[in-house]
């Protein structure tokens, strides 16, 4: 035990867990808020962690757009750490209330031992249950949800295991026909830019793109403050025309896989295919950092942006979030259901100018 921590656990994408608590030996407690540093150190150490569990994210749904965080410890008598769960409510009149680990994000779920676990988990429905919720979404990766909890498998992610090369992936991983929609950007001359400074460049492309599938956009601010808490996790990187940037993305390093959280494209550039110059540049820059896999993020199983991941070559990985809901809710607001296609089709012929002061409004009580 070090710093009142149970260690034992395994490093990011590998195996094993944290040692046992005896039957019934714990407890449950928020996080004060100087002990980040504390709680980053047990993630780092767990099974089925990501990116989405570290503590930053407190900061950035709480200050930047003003969610509620509960972030959960599972604590023995002398204060060692066996779990933890990162809970943020999502409430609103306009689309409910929701309690989640991790809105926004793909991932979330209760870290720790089998016993931890658990509680945690219960605690999390005891929670959702005294406040009203309508649902609770845990985000789980890697691993079913425990007690009580039901299994929802509508959302997948694709991942591709990365050579060591990033010529062997271009000559021996990607299809004929992938490589040519590569090349197309690039006898374009399209370029591509990476860095801090790209988040503002990103931005411009986000918005743009949102809009016209009819999404409200998150705040910049948003993506701003993720730039400032993961200076090592965070990536930001632009497709450019000349001085335009025409696609964009945002992901994570995590252990030894990338994903790519968020990613746009400009309408009026598809012929020229920069989504899929911006792609190849990321997976690119990961080989050269000597990361071994490129997560493609989440998507709905035969959806069009499910054929878009699957063309790199990449294996469809089951996401098994866990969930309790009060009622017949089954999940968050869907853009499937009628009367958000039709909320949709409006959004998306608004002016740029109208849906970026709008978007933010509405997009920080979207789940």
């Amino acid at each position: 035990m070090t710093n009142g921590i149970v260690t034992g656990g395994s490093e990011p994408g590998e195996t094993g867990r944290p040692p046992e608590a005896g039957a019934g030996s714990l407890e449950i407690e928020t996080l004060s808020g100087e002990r980040g540093p504390e709680w980053d150190a047990f993630v780092r150490g767990a099974e089925w962690a990501s990116f989405c569990h570290l503590s930053g994210w407190r900061e950035i749904l709480g200050d930047v757009l003003g969610h509620e965080c509960l972030y959960r410890v599972a604590v023995d008598a002398d204060g060692g750490w066996h779990g933890v769960l990162p809970l943020v409510r999502v409430h609103s009149r306009i689309f409910g209330h929701f309690l989640l680990s991790m809105p926004f994000l793909n991932y979330g779920g209760a870290l720790g031992s089998l016993e931890a676990v658990g509680l945690l988990s219960e605690d999390a429905i005891r929670i959702a249950s005294d406040s009203g919720a309508e649902l609770l979404e845990l985000r789980n990766r890697g691993h079913d949800p425990p007690g009580a909890l039901t299994k929802a498998e509508r959302k997948i992610t694709v991942v591709l295991e990365l050579p060591d090369d990033s010529e062997l992936l271009w000559k021996d991983g990607l299809k004929a026909k992938v490589r040519s929609q590569v090349r197309r950007p690039m006898k374009e001359g399209m370029t591509t830019r990476f860095g801090a400074d790209q988040v503002a460049p990103f931005y411009s492309v986000f918005t743009r793109n949102m809009r016209d599938l009819g999404t409200p956009v998150l705040p910049g601010a948003f993506f701003e403050r993720i730039a400032e808490v993961f200076p090592e996790e965070a990536e930001f990187g632009c497709v450019y025309l000349g001085d335009e940037p025409v696609a964009a993305g945002c992901g994570f390093r995590w252990g030894s896989e990338f994903e790519m959280t968020w990613a746009s494209s400009l309408r009026e550039h598809n012929r020229s295919a920069p989504n899929m110059l911006l792609y190849w540049a990321f997976m690119e820059r990961m080989i050269g950092q000597e990361l071994t896999a490129f997560n493609f993020g989440r998507c709905t199983p035969g959806s069009g942006t499910h054929r878009f991941k699957s063309q790199w070559g990449g294996r469809d990985e089951a996401l098994p979030w866990g969930q309790w809901a009060l009622g017949g809710v089954s999940e968050t607001p869907n853009p499937d259901r009628p009367l958000f296609r039709m909320a949709t089709k409006v959004w998306s012929r608004l002016p740029l100018s109208v849906a970026n002061r709008a978007g933010p409004f509405l997009a920080r009580r979207l789940p």
